[in-house]
This record gives C-alpha cells, sequence and structure tokens, in this order.
C-alpha cells in the first residue's frame, strides 16, 4: 500500500528521522494558514499523490511570501498533475504539504527496499540526488552503492562508512549519518515496508541531514499489524478497478495493453505477460485470481475484464491444481448474465477437473478459441486482438 508523503514523515519522525515541519491542507486558506503557522520566510507548496516526479511536472512550488503560497495552492488544488509515473492521464491533485523552506547544502539519494537477490534489506545510496534513480543507473552506474544488510549482525559501523564514502558526506553530516541510518533501517522494519525512499535525502548549510521528501510502501500482508496505516489508505489514488478487485480477493493491477489476461498464480501471470509482449502485443492488466478462488471472484474478475474498454481479447491461463478449470468456466457464465462477451476469449484450462470446464463451456455454445499451450494461447490472444 502507498501512502503520501506526508503520511510517511508523521511515520519517520516516530522514529527520529529529522523531516522539515510541515502541515496538510485539504483548501487554500487551509495552505495560508499552515504557512502562517510555519516560522521563516520560504514554503514550499507540495501535490500529494502517489507518483515520483511531482517536481519536474510542476507540482512542487518555492514561495517567498505567504500570497504566492496561496497562488501555489489555488494553481494546484483540483488540477491534474502529469509526470513520468501517472501516464498521460495524471493524477488530480486533492491534497498539499506546505513545509518550511530549508537551507541545503547538497542533495543525496537514499532508499531501503527488499533486495532478493540478497535476500534481505538493502540500501541503495547515491551522491546524485534529486534525479530519478533510474536515470542515475542509466547514465552513471558507478554513482549507485547496494548495501544488503545482514539480518542477523544488523546494521553495522562498517555498513555506515560504506555508505559515507559512497555518498561523500562532509564532516558533521558523516557523524550524524549512522544515527540517521539506524533510525531508517528500524522504521523500515518495524512498518512491515517493501520501499523507503528519500530523494532527496538533503545536507544543511550548517551539517544537518533531513529528510526533505519521502515515499512509503506497506506491505499489504501485513497491514492487520499496523491498524494506523490502514487508515492512511487513499483510495482517490487507486484505480477504480483495483479497489473493486482487491475487494473480491483477487490480485489486479490494470496496465497500458489491450489483452485482458486471468491467470492462476503470480509467476504464471509473468509468464504469461512476457510471452503476450513477446508475440508482439501488450497486457492490460496483471491478474492473479490465487489458488483459494471461488466462482463467485472468478464472476467478479471476469466482469473487470470485459469491462475494460481497452481490453480488445482476453487470455485465460489457468493451470489447474488448487483452483479447479470448473470453477473457472462457472465463473464466466455467470459473468456473461450481466457482461456479455463482446470480445474474442482464448482459453486455456490444463489441470483438475480439465474435462468438466471445457464440457460447460461448450454445452453454453460460448464462442471460445482454446489453445493446447501458453505459447499457442499468446499467438490466438494477439491475433484475437488484431481481429483476426
Amino acid at each position: 500500500m502507498n501512502i503520501h508523503e506526508y503520511q510517511a514523515k508523521e511515520i519517520l519522525k516516530r522514529f527520529d528521522v529529522p523531516v522539515p515541519c510541515g502541515r496538510l491542507a485539504l483548501s487554500v486558506e487551509e495552505a495560508v494558514a499552515a504557512a502562517a503557522d510555519l516560522s521563516g520566510q520560504v514554503w514550499v507548496v507540495k501535490a500529494q499523490i502517489h507518483a515520483g516526479g511531482r517536481g519536474k511536472a510542476g507540482g512542487v512550488r518555492l514561495c517567498r511570501s505567504v500570497e504566492e503560497v496561496r497562488e501555489a495552492a489555488d494553481g494546484l488544488l483540483g488540477s491534474t498533475l502529469v509526470t513520468h509515473q501517472t501516464g498521460a492521464s495524471g493524477k488530480r491533485v486533492n491534497r498539499l504539504y506546505v513545509e518550511q523552506g530549508v537551507s541545503i547544502a547538497r542533495e543525496y539519494y537514499l532508499s531501503l527496499l527488499v533486495d532478493r537477490e540478497s535476500e534481505s534489506v538493502s540500501f541503495v545510496v547515491s551522491p546524485a540526488g534529486g534525479m530519478a534513480i533510474e536515470e542515475v543507473a542509466l547514465a552513471s552506474p558507478e554513482k549507485i552503492l547496494t548495501c544488503p544488510i545482514d539480518g542477523s549482525a544488523g546494521l553495522t559501523a562498517d555498513d555506515c562508512a560504506t555508505m559515507i564514502a559512497m555518498l561523500g558526506l562532509g564532516e558533521a553530516a558523516a557523524a550524524a549519518f549512522p544515527a540517521l541510518a539506524a533510525s531508517l533501517y528500524r522504521a523500515f522494519c518495524e512498518s512491515d515496508c517493501s520501499l523507503l525512499e528519500l530523494n532527496p535525502l538533503i545536507e544543511t548549510t550548517d551539517g544537518a541531514l533531513i529528510a526533505l521528501d519521502a515515499k512509503m510502501a506497506i506491505d499489504d500482508n501485513a497491514l492487520y499489524r499496523h491498524a494506523d496505516f490502514s487508515a492512511m489508505r487513499d483510495l482517490d489514488e487507486e484505480d477504480p478497478r483495483e479497489i473493486e478487485a482487491s475487494a473480491h480477493g483477487l490480485n489486479y493491477i490494470a496496465l497500458d495493453g489491450r489483452i485482458g489476461c486471468m491467470v492462476n498464480g503470480a509467476g504464471l501471470a509473468m509468464a504469461t505477460m512476457d510471452i503476450i509482449q513477446l508475440k508482439g502485443d501488450r497486457p492490460a492488466n496483471f491478474l492473479d485470481v490465487g489458488g483459494g478462488v471461488t466462482v463467485h471472484a472468478v464472476c467478479e474478475a471476469f466482469k473487470l475484464l470485459f469491462s475494460d474498454q481497452q481490453v480488445k481479447a482476453v487470455l485465460v491461463n489457468i493451470f489447474g491444481g488448487i483452483v479447479r478449470c470448473d470453477i473457472i468456466a462457472q465463473g464466466l457464465l455467470e459473468a456473461i448474465r450481466t457482461h456479455p462477451m463482446q470480445v474474442p476469449v482464448v482459453m486455456r484450462l490444463v489441470g483438475t477437473n480439465e474435462e468438466q470446464g471445457r464440457r460447460l463451456i461448450h454445452e453454453a455454445g460460448l464462442d471460445v478459441r482454446w489453445a493446447a499451450d501458453l505459447d499457442q494461447a499468446a499467438e490466438l490472444a494477439v491475433a484475437a486482438a488484431k481481429g483476426i
């Protein structure tokens, strides 16, 4: 689950991570009042959306007077911000964060993530702060350091020394870094994060280290341990189809292609999307129905696919083990009562109750294209999307 910058900073403050003073604003007047409450002569008004690249898109504005704060808030609230992460449709700005300005000497990149390669939590640091880390990786990979943390030993002095050397911190900042890194590591682990990113982490003119920006993603599977985090979920930032899918226990992520996918198992779903691209088209979604799926959930999954206007063909790839193929077929029959099949459907049903599933579909007289294997299924789906 993604949360907003202001929410991430509230969490970081619990772990003694230094952040600038700021206030949430839901209206122009609240933004003006927030600036008046914050001391100083410089403020930053930040659009709060679940996407990076806000600064380049005009979503972060430096203001040197309360009147400029008013103008910035008026211009941002209700606007649509388009960044490299939002897609062409962008995201509507419903919340602002008004923050006290700070004196910046240098900017750094720092993040923590679950590193599957090293099977550990890893720090990723770079002296090229303020830039998209993907751009740094392409242009200057030598400026990125990944530092895996031994789970049994925890963060060590050697780990900190390695990161300090890569960042090239000044004397005061270097002295402050171990405590900051320890706080961030504790925040990451105790909050059950999948990602914690500070871009930038800044060094002020007096050598202090401050999290100027913060992005945090919480592992959905751990939310039962964090009732306060669950309350931070902003449904306005999520795709309505993804919200609907989660209500039925489906793992669904909307994408920008035109072949709707229904698969059981995340690995098989990824392989299905890969082979669709290999065959020359793009998936419209990731959809894993899971192992204990019911007829009702499958029905809702088909409704999601059939109601997506960008979907030109549907590919069902089920390898029945715990999931029974007849449940998939029954779900399709339930779905078409209210959502008729208006696009071609390609099916690969293999495994438990395969024959029963095929028979149900044949007896219903549905025009389904059958595939013997995944390769053929992808070819048929791509051809169907092209109207062939």
